[in-house]
């Protein structure tokens, strides 16, 4: 009998293992003390995490508190014993953990996905600040430490998330209280590369201005006998460098700068991608990780007031994950200009 009990308990210690919890032990303290009160909305359908494998088994991720948004305002109050006066809200979209091999892939990847947004609240008006949403990839070479990657990263990004959001910039137009959850579709509105049938032509120094369609003035591109963009001239017709612009609009096609070249941008009915990896698009840091950068884009923000110190990108948010060649569709994010990975 005492055989089977130690059996029995030894077997439940076992199963006490398969899980990862996300913990949030990190300070999200507002250094220039612009924020008075830090509320989230879990705004997930479903609240379950999810499940990865690696080498001793399937692990499921959770959170380690049962009450998120308790434990948020309570996280942010013990950090921040001097306020101001902003209101921040953060709206988690959606998180997600899997395991995922793409077609063209050689190895089966855990995976998180990872959707989260920030507002500033001004009595029923909401103000987009920022938002993340990515794919994180675990390295396939860490196949027993999957699950701890990716809970390490999901908590890495929203602390980051939190803490960028205190004074990044914010978009001028509102969102009524009754359209937040509905805030994407409602801000689109103002997209006029997205809502407009043709693209001006011309030389895109920023996100902000495509967005707008507003090309910059007197720069222009120089072709080949070809047709083919051979550099891009400003107003004292000397040539720039393409890490400088965000794109070029020529025949009313958009072409977005990156690392191995210009790539087509193509648009449907989510926006505009280009077809490419993180392979292709990153270079490696010292960590061997990829960064994906809030500010990447330049934001599409206007101050409100003196609330945010609007020309400060100090606090871009990091986002790390594998570097994988994997093709796939890569959205250019409407409202922040970065690149959104699915795969």
């Amino acid at each position: 009998m005492k055989k089977l009990f130690l059996f029995l308990l030894f077997s439940v210690s076992l199963t006490a293992q398969k899980t990862e919890t996300i913990n949030f032990k990190q300070n999200i303290k507002d250094i220039k003390s612009l924020t008075k009160s830090l509320t989230l909305i879990d705004n997930r359908s479903n609240k379950e995490i999810g499940k990865v494998t690696q080498k001793n088994g399937e692990v499921e991720i959770k959170f380690a508190y049962d009450d998120l948004n308790t434990f948020v305002q309570n996280w942010f109050l013990d950090d921040n014993k001097q306020k101001g006066n902003n209101d921040i809200v953060v709206m988690l979209e959606d998180l997600k953990v899997y395991n995922e091999q793409s077609p063209n892939d050689k190895y089966m990847f855990g995976k998180a996905k990872i959707k989260i947004s920030s507002f500033i609240k001004r009595n029923d008006r909401y103000y987009f600040i920022n938002r993340f949403d990515n794919v994180i990839i675990n390295d396939p070479r860490n196949k027993s430490g999957v699950a701890r990657f990716l809970a390490q990263s999901i908590s890495d990004i929203i602390t980051g998330f939190i803490t960028a959001s205190y004074t990044n910039s914010v978009l001028s137009y509102y969102i009524p209280e009754k359209e937040l959850n509905n805030y994407d579709a409602y801000l689109s509105n103002n997209y006029k590369a997205f809502n407009n049938s043709d693209l001006k032509d011309g030389v895109y120094l920023n996100f902000k201005s495509f967005y707008t369609q507003e090309p910059a003035p007197d720069y222009h591109l120089n072709k080949n006998k070809k047709g083919k963009v051979t550099s891009i001239k400003n107003r004292d017709d000397l040539s720039i460098s393409y890490a400088g612009t965000f794109c070029y609009v020529d025949q009313g096609k958009a072409y977005k700068f990156t690392p191995s070249g210009f790539k087509e941008m193509i648009k449907d009915s989510k926006g505009f991608y280009i077809v490419t990896s993180r392979d292709q698009i990153f270079a490696e840091n010292k960590s061997g990780g990829i960064i994906i950068g809030a500010m990447a884009g330049g934001l599409v923000g206007a101050a409100i007031g003196a609330a945010i110190d609007s020309g400060s990108n100090r606090g871009s948010v990091k986002g790390f994950g594998y570097r994988s060649a994997t093709i796939s569709n890569v959205y250019i994010d409407s409202l922040t200009g970065t690149y959104v990975f699915q795969k």
